[in-house]
């Protein structure tokens, strides 16, 4: 039975779900909204589907089964609550919004309306990413004791200057550590659990915007482990994501969502180095080349919209990475260790 797609945004980010949305078979894009009538005229054009500029019309379009939205991240709760009203099940771009309150408000609408709620965090899709969330939820790590994540990004000073919103605390709630770095924030949490305390420090290195763009978090775990985050778009020239994850019996490496390495005292059968590395040029650029993790989202939750089960990253589970995201800039703010609720 073929599923009807509308897409709300009309920036780089609605054309991947427009990618991803169009390798999917069974999967029509039935229409586009933006604020923008240029942009949403040439994607709907492009994918066959019909224009929006006005929200409301947008809604009430027919058939339309759910939303992808890609629009800013401010907007993204109250856009969402508007698309469950109208029955629609809503996926929704990293981070699920910049306010913990506001996600709060849309996960309950969305339970309210019975329609399912899920979150773009494609590296839970990622091979590599699978099998070391299976080997350290087998225990492979023994007694949890570090993680290290460095997303030692760069991004040019245009990348802010010809977006009215990047760059904004109004609208993109913050810099990298939440425009960027979210990804890796939930994947810490996925991977090693939830933080009970942060302590961190943040400042505006490069650019010519009004939040963050170089920020360090010292993280406590609530199973024991020490956790550091380096998150920035301020590093020249731009290098690949790493995150270490070290217990007792040993370490996993991840870099550019490849397992780098596996250094175990007991090496575990299935568990391999040397998977593809992610093909998007995220440490310098914000263009996803390869829609791809989108689409294998996009998949699962069509899935747990047919058999009526929770999508691999629902509401809640997007909502873990933005509490924290909360808590590190409280730290910042503050220059106090920040107890997690």
């Amino acid at each position: 039975m073929t599923k009807h797609i509308g897409l709300i945004g009309g920036g780089n980010i609605s054309e991947t779900h427009a990618r991803a949305a169009r390798a999917v078979p069974g999967v029509e894009i039935a229409a586009i909204y933006g604020t923008n009538a240029e942009k949403v005229a040439r994607l709907s054009r492009e994918h066959g589907a019909k224009p929006y500029t006005d929200f409301d019309q947008f809604l009430n379009h027919r058939p339309m089964d759910l939303v992808a939205i890609g629009s800013p991240s401010a907007m993204h709760a109250t856009q969402g609550i508007a698309a469950v009203r109208r029955g629609l099940h809503v996926l929704i771009e990293k981070p699920i919004d910049v306010t913990t309150e506001r996600a709060d408000a849309l996960i309950s609408e969305a339970d309210k309306a019975g329609v399912k709620l899920g979150v773009f965090f494609q590296d839970r899709c990622k091979l590599d990413i699978l099998l070391v969330k299976k080997a350290v939820d087998e225990g492979v790590l023994g007694k949890p004791i570090l993680a290290d994540a460095r997303v030692k990004w760069y991004r040019p000073p245009d990348y802010y200057a010809k977006s009215r919103w990047r760059g904004t605390r109004a609208l993109d709630g913050g810099g990298a550590l939440i425009n960027q770095a979210v990804h890796t924030v939930d994947l810490m949490l996925w991977l090693f659990g939830d933080v009970v305390s942060v302590q961190a420090s943040c400042k505006t290195a490069l650019h010519a915007i009004e939040v963050e763009d170089t920020l360090i978090a010292l993280l406590q775990f609530g199973n024991g482990a020490l956790g550091s985050l380096q998150a920035s778009t301020s590093v020249f020239p731009g290098y690949p994501r790493r995150l270490e994850l070290t217990g007792s019996q040993g370490t996993l490496i991840i870099e550019q969502d490849r397992l780098l390495a596996a250094d175990l005292r007991n090496p575990t059968e299935g568990l391999l180095c040397g998977g593809d590395a992610d093909p998007n040029r995220s440490a310098d650029s914000p263009v996803v080349s390869d829609a791809r993790g989108h689409q294998a989202v996009l998949e699962d939750f069509l899935e747990a919209i047919q058999s009526n089960t929770k999508p691999r990253c629902d509401g809640r589970e997007g909502r873990r990475s933005l509490a924290l995201v909360e808590a590190i800039y409280e730290a910042c703010r503050t220059r106090k260790e920040v107890f997690c609720h």
